[in-house]
């Protein structure tokens, strides 16, 4: 179902209930589509430590390189 802006808001809880029960419904303006109502599904949350133990990360890792650090500042006088 396509219905334009100021229908939409007339009736925006029927359009809802209609897009919760699987009505594809969208919203346009001019009757150019913009949007699509669609029901929400939450993320799942974020896993922390899933590469644990899978990789390593070196001592020196924060240290700074001299090569890298002349490629951005240049030789230092």
């Amino acid at each position: 179902m396509i219905v334009n802006v100021s229908e939409a808001k007339t009736n925006l809880s029927k359009l809802i209930e209609m897009a919760y029960h699987g009505e594809e419904v969208i919203i346009a303006k001019n009757n150019l589509p913009l949007v699509e109502l669609v029901v929400y599904k939450p993320r799942k949350k974020r896993e922390f430590g899933l590469l644990k133990g899978q990789i390593t990360i070196p001592d020196n890792f924060l240290d700074e390189d001299e090569e890298i650090n002349k490629m951005f500042y240049g030789e230092s006088s």
